[in-house]
């Protein structure tokens, strides 16, 4: 099984070399992959009494293009995924470029995974529809592909007009993966025709596993194999206690997860030596466990 480090962005707020030891801490550990979050800007509580998210204007999040440039160059083997960007607030000829150049730069170790979001006020502070992000994130997605995979694109939709153009250089990846966060029944059937994977977020519960089986139906349907799909698990702590951490990346597993991720971002593990400590420790456990 796959094994994934959540980038713990709140805890290296301003310290790029700790970026660095845990980055490369994790490739020497052997780990397959970085998962790098996405929040362009917070939200001041005292400002927005309306506001309800987890994170607010206080929670340090790095630009995630910008830091998986870094990643890349400070990486040679471990696969980089934004986990997950969300996508239909920013531009989407933009979105392609960038992730076109991180893959370039990565020696073909990008994949690009997407969310719709839950930040309302996001949305608005970056000029774009919270009504119609579900529907543009399809036609952006659609409008990707064809950029990364072909030399000139003419692309018309109900929010692109791409008319003879292109991006250079392309993808190593043609098309880049795409995997594909959240809940709702539209992002799964988004995934089923589109993704390569899809990240969950949520627990190992009956919900899960009501969503997995759907997600079974739209693969099906889609003439696509389940067993060819990913699924990433994020396994979620708050605080040091890895026997938690082996009961639910076992009760994922048991319900159909291919992939498995050690959260600990926003943690009582802040420090890079313990950040380190807690990567070994999953991956020692893990292990015994299998």
């Amino acid at each position: 099984m796959p094994l994934g480090a959540f980038l713990p962005t709140r805890a290296f707020a301003d310290d790029p070399l700790a970026i660095r030891d845990w980055a490369q801490a994790v490739e020497e550990l052997g780990y397959d992959y970085i998962d790098v979050p996405d929040h362009v800007l917070g939200v001041d509580r005292n400002k927005r009494p309306d506001f309800e998210g987890p994170y607010d204007i206080s929670d340090a999040f790095h630009e995630t293009f910008v830091t998986l440039g870094y990643l890349a160059a400070i990486t040679t083997r471990v696969r980089l995924r934004s986990a997950v960007l969300i996508l239909p607030q920013r531009q989407t000829a933009l979105v392609a470029k960038q992730a076109a150049e991180v893959d370039v730069l990565s020696g073909g170790r990008f994949d690009l995974g997407v969310g719709v979001g839950w930040n309302r006020i996001e949305y608005e502070a970056l000029n774009e529809s919270w009504a119609t992000r579900g529907r543009r994130q399809t036609e952006q997605i659609e409008a990707m592909n064809r950029l990364w995979s072909e030399d000139v694109v003419t692309f018309t939709g109900e929010w692109h007009n791409l008319d003879g153009v292109g991006l250079s250089p392309r993808p190593i990846q043609q098309p880049i993966p795409i995997w594909f966060g959240g809940s709702s029944d539209a992002t799964l059937r988004r995934a089923a025709r589109f993704g390569a994977g899809w990240i969950p977020l949520g627990k190992p519960d009956s919900d899960a596993v009501a969503r997995l089986a759907s997600l079974r139906e739209y693969l099906q349907s889609a003439g696509r194999k389940f067993s060819d799909f990913g699924i990433e698990c994020w396994i979620r702590t708050t605080r040091k206690d890895s026997d938690s951490w082996v009961r639910a990346a076992n009760a994922w597993r048991e319900i159909g997860a291919t992939d498995v991720t050690l959260y600990t971002s926003g943690t009582p593990i802040t420090t890079v030596s313990d950040q380190i400590d807690a990567l070994r420790t999953f991956e020692n456990r893990i292990e015994i466990a299998d």
